[in-house]
């Protein structure tokens, strides 16, 4: 299997496990505080990852303590930041709201490519971006423009806008990994520190707003979002970013409403429209031809 193809099958896995937490993000309004999930979420994946990584990384710690700003800005950004205000924005937004904000995230990826990188953004690959934006509102919106036009934003999207940006800039930092940095040295030093910076914040809402209470529904959201949809999926992620860079990853990002409304048909029996069809096929035809050279 090529390089590019474990690429493209890394960062899809990532997108399908992403677009879970989602529908989680806004599903669990009320019932478990956003910093608690986003705290929990990854110290469940720091005690899962640390049995593989833990001794490797102590050996490492030259090369850690050389890059700590690096690896310090990287994970607040990833982790301390970024899944917390999604998870506040999921208090005052839908996860349709949610889904529509998140395809920014590729575009942010590109202009930021394009500045820091210059990369060159063709003709082509601005056709198959505004083919990908047209077949995601299309499927949000059911084909109606009223419906689009009609659809209230809230504080919540601001947050989810600005996570965006920040997982575009955590996105960008990942491509300047040090090489001598293994992949799950990287992450456990990354999950450990933004983790570290959620404690305090985890103390505060804890005490003076509102309690997790470790129940059967959070224990089990816990595991899914700290195994999942950070372990499992920002190793894919980062993983594809090595593999075939930051541009083509980003793009595969526009398939999590794709994704959602598959979830949505197995787990929910949501029906699959005519809309939701074409919108896919859309979206599919703007990912082949930015993907063309």
């Amino acid at each position: 299997m090529s390089n590019q193809t474990k690429g493209v099958l890394f960062a899809l896995f990532a997108t399908l496990l992403w677009s879970v937490n989602m529908v989680i993000a806004s599903g669990v309004k009320g019932h478990i505080p956003p910093v608690g999930l986003a705290f929990w979420r990854w110290t469940v994946a720091c005690i899962v990852l640390a049995p593989f990584a833990a001794k490797r990384t102590f050996e490492s710690l030259p090369i850690l303590k050389k890059h700590f700003w690096y690896l310090t800005l990287t994970a607040v950004l990833g982790i301390t930041i970024f899944n917390t205000l999604i998870y506040f924005a999921g208090k005052t937004t839908s996860a349709i709201n949610l889904s529509l904000i998140a395809i920014s995230i590729p575009l942010f990826i590109i202009i930021l490519s394009r500045i820091i990188f210059k990369e060159k953004v063709s003709n082509l690959k601005i056709v198959g971006i505004l083919i990908l934006i047209t077949g995601v509102l299309v499927l949000i919106s059911k084909g109606s423009l009223q419906a689009l036009l009609t659809i209230n934003f809230t504080i919540g999207d601001l947050l989810m806008l600005l996570a965006c940006f920040f997982f575009a800039c955590y996105t960008i930092l990942v491509r300047k990994k040090p090489q001598q940095l293994a992949p799950k040295v990287f992450l456990f030093s990354v999950f450990s520190i933004g983790t570290a910076l959620l404690l305090p914040l985890y103390i505060w809402e804890n005490t003076t707003y509102q309690k997790v209470i470790f129940d059967s529904t959070t224990i089990l959201i816990t595991l899914y979002v700290g195994i999942f949809a950070s372990l499992v999926s920002f190793y894919l992620w980062n993983e594809a970013i090595r593999l075939i860079g930051t541009s083509k990853t980003a793009l595969i990002y526009y398939l999590i409403p794709i994704f959602s409304g598959i979830l949505a048909y197995f787990f929910l029996n949501q029906a699959i429209g005519l809309t939701q069809i074409i919108s896919m096929g859309i979206i599919i035809s703007g990912l082949f031809i930015t993907a063309k050279k």
